[in-house]
């Protein structure tokens, strides 16, 4: 496998196993710069330290050979039994660098498994960010069957994404979300001790592909979103899951809206109400026939938008209930609010667009901060191709404001969007302030 990606990059290593054999005792405690170019490009986005290596700096200078004391420590800890998974970590910031917190024994763990198993274990390595803090020492094992501790930190990670997205907008975090998945589907692989964990492993899997790719979608990533949704419904299939099936079919609708399909986009949403009638949830109809109504508005068939959203209505009022799907916790009367402010704007409806879109700034809770900013952009879009450039302009700048704890690549560009328009206004003052605001921000981003 080494050899093989040494190729790939042109580098020339002759890793035998005698080579593999010092890595995992910790003899070689950082490899050399073509060991290290060829690791990296196995790893994309992984330190010498998240494969278990010490830092290059820790090492230069020192003598090569160790004493005794040090060289009976690691063959302890190189006998020692593997670990059952670890407790999730509490998330970090998505905007700070990633501190490596490794002792020696971790290290050592980390090397072996890199070794013996590859991208598999040095992903497994890697989740403590996002709370998903599988034990990379337990994917090495032949043996080795996923458990409930398993599924409990997949469906964390979901949570744990979930929860910095609401905070932050996906920009700074899609990154730092593959490792996670690509840990779970390592555990798919792996199998599960038992049917039910079997179970919970593939429905969470499944809403983990579904929230990285919401992560892909929201920072205009759409490829890969659409691969990462296409997985998830694949998954759903395969195992018969209606909840994930639905949930998948509602962010492809959204997604093809947002691309520039809105065919595709009624068809999406359309299945996934044929999918989700059966369990239960009115809210999750409700958000449903809203993902076609954005369709909808997206041909330009106001008859068809407007019973859209009559439906989406009606089954809000309905109330919530203990089926409502745990995902959908950001969708409330705001979201209500917001998504129909999309589609009267789609429809060229601005007056009608920009009161929704106040209403749903106005409702939203305060911990959406994401949510907030992309209601705020929407009105300020909305009063600005309505024929409001103060209003607008100041709606912006409260967007601005916003930015520096949100990242999100569609707020951007709806923001882009709106001082596109006001520029025939720009020697308004209130409007010259934020035209200048923004191309400040531009120029600093």
């Amino acid at each position: 496998m080494v050899r093989r990606a040494a190729e790939e990059i042109g580098e020339r290593v002759s890793c035998d196993a005698r080579y593999i054999g010092r890595v995992e005792s910790g003899e070689i405690r950082c490899p050399n710069y073509a060991y290290e170019r060829v690791f990296r490009h196995m790893f994309p986005g992984r330190t010498l330290t998240d494969l278990g290596f010490v830092p290059r700096s820790a090492v230069r200078g020192r003598a090569a050979r160790r004493t005794s004391r040090e060289t009976r420590r690691e063959v302890r800890e190189a006998d020692r039994p593997y670990r059952s998974p670890a407790v999730p970590i509490q998330p970090q910031n998505p905007y700070h660098p990633h501190e490596d917190h490794q002792d020696d024994e971790e290290s050592d763990v980390l090397r072996r498994a890199f070794m013996t198993r590859g991208g598999v274990t040095v992903a497994a390595a890697s989740l403590g960010p996002l709370g998903l803090a599988l034990d990379a020492s337990a994917a090495p094992r032949p043996t080795y069957r996923a458990d409930a501790r398993d599924a409990d930190a997949v469906e964390e990670a979901v949570r744990r994404i979930r929860l910095l997205d609401d905070r932050h907008g996906a920009d700074g975090l899609y990154r730092r979300a593959a490792a996670p998945l690509r840990a779970a589907y390592a555990l798919l692989d792996a199998g599960a001790t038992r049917q039910a964990t079997a179970d919970r492993l593939y429905s969470g899997v499944g809403e983990l592909a579904i929230s990285v790719g919401w992560l892909a979608h929201d920072s205009g990533r759409f490829d890969d979103a659409r691969s990462h949704y296409a997985e998830a419904l694949a998954t759903a299939r395969m195992t018969g899951d209606p909840a994930l099936e639905a949930h998948a079919f509602c962010n492809t609708a959204f997604l093809a809206r947002d691309a520039g399909r809105p065919r595709e986009a009624v068809r999406a949403a359309q299945a996934a109400q044929r999918v989700g009638r059966g369990l239960g949830s009115a809210r999750l109809m409700s958000l449903l026939a809203l993902r076609e109504a954005g369709g909808w508005a997206g041909l330009a068939d106001r008859a068809g938008c407007e019973q859209a959203l009559a439906r989406a209505q009606a089954l809000f009022e309905r109330g919530p209930s203990d089926a409502d799907p745990e995902w959908m916790s950001f969708y409330g009367e705001a979201e209500l609010e917001g998504l129909e402010a999309q589609c009267w704007s789609a429809l060229g409806d601005w007056s009608r667009a920009a009161r929704h879109a106040r209403r749903a700034a106005q409702l939203q809770d305060p911990h959406f901060a994401r949510n907030i900013a992309l209601y705020t952009a929407e009105l300020a879009d909305d009063l600005a191709r309505g024929g409001h450039p103060d209003e607008a302009a100041a709606a912006g700048m409260r967007v601005l404001d916003l930015l520096g704890e949100v990242q999100s690549s569609r707020i951007q560009t709806m923001l882009a969007g709106t001082a596109r328009v006001l520029l025939p206004h720009r020697r308004e003052s209130g409007v010259s302030a934020f035209l200048e605001r923004h191309a400040g921000c531009l120029r600093t981003a």
